[in-house]
Formats: structure tokens, sequence, C-alpha cells
């Protein structure tokens, strides 16, 4: 039981109490009801109220790692644990491992290990960032292994994932991205879902990726989730331009029309806050999403770190490919980004944290988490008034 701020899906309760029994939310009470019952109030009474900021457990569907760990590099359980445990110590209760493009026999290894965890529940899915990506925006992708979009190795990945293959992230101007027999059908068709992204493509391609897309989800018997999404809106794709539109402006017109869900790397170093801002006043929260990409270095000093194959080096929550200007990740978690969406995008706090819960948790299918409420899984945040955090639950349980 806890009491505080209530951070709702649509309101904050001021002075709320909450109730969780065997690891589920059983009761949210309004502290000052009128019509409360004489017990309510004496269960009231026993809990001194706090100015606490009380949130539901973060859903990440776009992390690489953190906590010294990278999921593209590790080789053990015990090393990809070390990056779920940094992520959930700061309030991500449920969170994607995120690869990288690499040589497909890697990409088999690091997907029967990963699947390994989340059979155990300890991660949500498995989300492909490449191989079938634009070599021209490629970011921090090893252009050596980026190949054409192969429906055949798609279907083989679905099989290693039994099931938890969330997303894969495809160039749409690339033959067989998208269409009949190609890697995005197999996507859908098998549980998971595109996310359009690292691409150069012109305007026709990304509209015509979008429509089918839409139309295949609809068309699916239980697809993984109604939207699809794009990975990482605005980095790794080609800039919008007047005359030279690219896909962004396809992206944003698709995601107001309740098509694509738009992943934005609310961290302060990916994208402008007020651009975060501007997205998020156009399209609503509702197409939406804040992720962390966050990298291995999440969490740690400055130094240097691996992404895959690539070298990083960090600074001052800077990771950049070695030598270069180009970055490759994040190092935040994803209560910072809510940090940033509030304090310095001046979102409102509820739907700052709705972009990062119940989005998340749409994307996965999942209607377990992501809010509080009632029957929810009791994944809970207490947080201070600068939204630090104090006290971190899963399931019911503290995270120590």
């Amino acid at each position: 039981m806890c009491r505080g701020r209530l951070v709702l899906e649509s309101r904050i309760l001021e002075d709320g109490v909450l109730i969780a029994e065997e690891g589920v939310i059983t009761r949210i009470i309004d502290a000052h009801d009128p019509s409360l019952s004489k017990e309510d109030r004496e269960l009231i009474a026993a809990v001194p109220a706090s100015d606490s900021y009380i949130l539901p457990g973060l859903v990440d569907v776009h992390c690489h790692g953190g906590g010294g760990s990278s999921f593209p590099n590790a080789t053990s359980i015990e090393k990809a644990q070390a990056a779920i445990d940094e992520h959930r110590h700061h309030g991500t209760t449920t969170l994607v491992a995120s690869l990288v493009t690499a040589h497909a026999d890697v990409l088999r290894e690091r997907a029967a290990l990963l699947t390994e965890l989340a059979e155990e529940g300890e991660l949500a899915g498995i989300h492909f960032e490449g191989p079938f990506v634009s070599h021209a925006r490629c970011g921090a992708q090893d252009p050596k292994y980026i190949i054409d979009p192969d429906p055949e190795l798609t279907a083989e990945l679905l099989e290693i994932c039994k099931g938890y293959a969330l997303t894969m992230t495809l160039a749409p101007e690339k033959d067989k991205a998208y269409g009949p027999g190609s890697v995005a059908e197999v996507l859908i068709k098998g549980g998971a879902l595109p996310s359009w992204g690292h691409t150069d493509s012109g305007s026709a391609p990304a509209r015509e990726a979008l429509e089918f897309s839409r139309k295949a989800i609809k068309e699916t018997t239980n697809p993984r989730s109604a939207r699809a999404t794009i990975t990482h809106l605005f980095n790794g794709m080609r800039p919008l331009h007047h005359r030279d539109t690219g896909p962004i402006g396809e992206f944003l017109s698709d995601a107001a029309r309740e098509g694509v869900i738009a992943e934005m790397i609310c961290d302060g170093v990916h994208l402008d806050p007020s651009l975060v801002r501007d997205v998020y006043e156009m399209l609503g929260r509702d197409s939406c999403v804040f992720v962390t990409d966050a990298m291995e270095a999440a969490g740690m000093p400055n130094g240097t770190y691996e992404l895959g194959s690539q070298t990083v080096d960090v600074k001052d929550g800077y990771a950049y490919i070695a030598g270069t200007t180009t970055l490759a990740g994040g190092t935040a978690h994803l209560l910072d980004c809510v940090r940033v969406a509030t304090f310095k995008g001046g979102i409102d706090l509820v739907d700052a944290v709705f972009m990062a819960t119940v989005q998340g948790a749409r994307i996965l299918g999942r209607y377990d988490i992501g809010k509080l409420e009632a029957g929810m899984r009791a994944d809970v945040l207490e947080l201070d008034e600068q939204l630090r955090p104090q006290r971190v639950w899963r399931g019911g349980t503290l995270v120590k």
C-alpha cells in the first residue's frame, strides 16, 4: 500500500492510496472522497500523506542495454540480465531488448538467448533494428552487415523468438520490405510488427509501405497490435524538406490518421524537447511513444563502449560512433525522458507518463500493465517532486 499523487491515465489524483495484493493492484482510493466508509477512512489514516508522485511502471519498447551490458553483445543470460536490472532500478518495469544490424548467425544466437529471458518473464519482447535498412541512413548500424529484405530469414528469426519478437526496423524503399510475400507481411502474420525507419525513402514508397502495413494488420486475425510503428522519428531518416520531402511527412500524416505510432527519443540529445512537444501537439498522445534507444552506457560514466560491432565513445550523455559525430543510441533511462518532456518540453505530466507506459503496452498487445488501475500488475514507481525514483515495485515486489 502506498499514498501520494497518483498519476492515472487521464488525471492526477492529488491524494490517493494504492492497494495491491498478490502482485496485482486491487484498489485506488481517493483519500478525500466524502463517501468513504469508516473502514476505508481508518485504512487511509494508517498511511501518512505524501507529496510523492506514484506512477505506473514504465514500458520501453526500444532499448539496446545499460549498466555496462549490451543486448547485441551479450553472450550470457547474466550479461543481458544486468542491462535489464539497470533500467528496472530506474522505473522501467517492462523492457523490450533491441538488437542491431549484424550477421544472420549473430542475430540467431542473440535472439535465442534473449528469448530465454522473455520466457522467464524478464523481458517483454525483442526488437530487430535491421538488418534490412538503408546504407545511406544507417546511423549506428554497421553498413557491412546490411542486406536486402529476406522474408525467409525473417520467418526463421520469428520462429527462434517463439512469439516474443515484437518489431523489426525496415527501410520501405527496399525491395520486399512491403507487399505480397514481403518481410512486413511475414512479420505481421507471425505476430510481430514492421517498424519503418533507418530509411532514405522518398514520399511514395513510404506512403505505400504504411498503407500496406495498415491493411495487412487489419486483415490479420489477432495481430500483435492494431498499429505498426516508426523507429525513432527524425533520427536515422532523410530529413524533411519542402521540395524533397522524404518519408517524415508521410510518417506524421499516417500517425495523425491513427496509422503508425511514432517513437521519439525524448532524452534532450536526439531531439530538441520543443520538437517533441510539437509532434505531441500535432499527433496527440495516442500516436506517440517514448523510447530510450539506450545502449550499454546508460547509467555508466564517460568512456568507450560497444554497440554490436561498433565502438562507441560516450561523454556527458552523448554517445557517438568512435571518431565520428554519428549518434549511437542513448544513455538515458525512460524516466529521464519523462522528466525532459515535462520540465523542458512543457508536456503535461499525465500525457508524458501515458507515452512512456500505456503506449508501449499497446504496441506489445498487453492489457495488464501501464496503468494504475484495479486489475493491473502492481508495477509501481514512487518518485520525489523532481521525478527521481525513490522506490520501484514490479509485480508487487520491491526492486532492490
